[in-house]
């Protein structure tokens, strides 16, 4: 499937409208597999990690050596999601063209289709990998 991304020639449009961490993201075609437009909803949360997993492994001691480490681990947690894992930081770092209104979801597909219909790739003739079937 990665190879296909990366090989495919034709116009690739991504909307981020939930989750997209890590090498996930980059096999649901993010910018750096190729992809010409992406956006994302405001509520979509983009990152290196999920929240739960990066404060685990970043704050284990101080969560384990807390009072109440339920909301130690709550507390960093929502700290995580705001400084990382919002599309405005990934906008920021040119991960994300834009962030959109779930109900401009439409429109902007459309009008990235119709910006991209010119597009053109010159690519080698034959498109086979060099992995064997």
């Amino acid at each position: 499937m990665l190879f296909a991304y990366g090989a495919a020639t034709v116009p690739k449009v991504t909307v981020v409208v939930r989750k997209a961490y890590g090498g996930a993201y980059l096999a649901m075609c993010a910018r750096s597999m190729g992809a010409d437009r992406v956006a994302a909803w405001p509520s979509a949360e983009i990152a290196v990690m999920g929240a739960e997993g990066a404060v685990n492994l970043l704050y284990r001691k101080e969560i384990a050596e807390a009072e109440d480490p339920a909301a130690v681990l709550a507390e960093k947690m929502e700290e995580y999601r705001v400084k990382f894992s919002t599309p405005y930081k990934a906008a920021a770092s040119g991960m994300v063209d834009d962030v959109i209104e779930p109900a401009d979801t439409r429109a902007y597909v459309a009008m990235s289709l119709e910006f991209l219909k010119s597009k053109r790739e010159v690519r080698p003739e034959k498109k086979h990998g060099l992995i064997p079937l």
